[in-house]
């Protein structure tokens, strides 16, 4: 059982209720994997198997995390981690599952790695269509070369030219970025207009 020094370091630097949960947590890989190579991976101790992340485990300064790479796949439900690892905050040692769970979720990461199985892609909920405020839907009813410019852009363009607009903090300040905005859209610019390549 390879042991890397600088996770017995992280876990002597953790908090005193942590250390026993990382202790605890570090056997248990081991016992389910005894091939299992530890490491440290943005700062924490990180458990690699078959070539991949297996899990890895943390402590912070009132709780302690341990969390699956494949996280959906392994805890079988499906749903994606809160970002708490894959057993929520623990803060004792009776927080973490019963040592067969645990076991039986380390062998399922296991052959998870084993079978080249890919953590699935988390994808982000698409942002909703900009809804453009009263004032740029009048001031580009007046200017048709405007109107067709910006019911041209993706939601992305309409976004920077609405953000823009709406952020100002006062009326005439508004008023002046309103005003540009028709004129640069008229002339079928972009919001970023000066910062793209020609």
């Amino acid at each position: 059982m390879a042991r890397d020094p600088r996770i017995d370091a992280y876990i002597e630097r953790a908090a005193p209720f942590a250390q026993p949960i990382l202790t605890r947590v570090r056997e248990l890989v081991h016992e389910a994997c005894p091939q299992v190579e530890e490491t440290i991976k943005w700062g924490m101790p990180t458990f690699v198997h078959a070539g991949g992340i297996l899990c890895g485990m943390a402590a912070f300064k009132q709780h302690a995390s341990f969390g699956f790479w494949k996280h959906a796949l392994v805890v079988g439900d499906g749903s994606p981690r809160d970002g708490m690892g894959s057993y929520g905050k623990m803060v004792t040692i009776k927080d973490l599952p019963p040592k067969k769970t645990l076991l039986a979720h380390v062998k399922k990461a296991m052959k998870l790695n084993e079978d080249g199985v890919k953590a699935p892609v988390r994808k982000s909920a698409p942002k909703p269509p900009p809804q453009a405020p009263d004032d740029l839907v009048a001031a580009l009813k007046k200017d048709k070369a405007a109107q067709a410019t910006f019911d041209g852009f993706p939601p992305g363009c309409k976004r920077e030219y609405i953000e823009w607009i709406v952020e100002a903090k006062r009326e005439d300040t508004r008023a002046k970025r309103l005003a540009q905005a028709v004129e640069w859209m008229a002339e079928g610019k972009r919001r970023n207009w000066k910062y793209e390549n020609c």
